[in-house]
């Protein structure tokens, strides 16, 4: 889960593995897979940076194999 910024300033989580497609145009736009889609006041880059630690850590979560 990523914790970002509604436009009004409300912070809200998203599960980062239900992300589609995150787009810059030019309010960034985070669109699930479901269809729901969410404008945010993070940049698309920090997004994905968010996601990406998300997964990071999930897959510190795993043992070793």
């Amino acid at each position: 889960m990523i914790t970002v910024t509604r436009l009004n300033g409300q912070k809200f989580v998203v599960n980062a593995e239900l992300i589609r497609t995150v787009e810059s145009n030019p309010d960034t736009t985070i669109r699930l897979i479901n269809g729901d889609q969410f404008i945010v006041k993070e940049s698309m880059d920090e997004v994905v940076k968010l996601s990406v630690e998300y997964g990071q850590s999930l897959r510190k979560l795993l043992p070793p194999t």
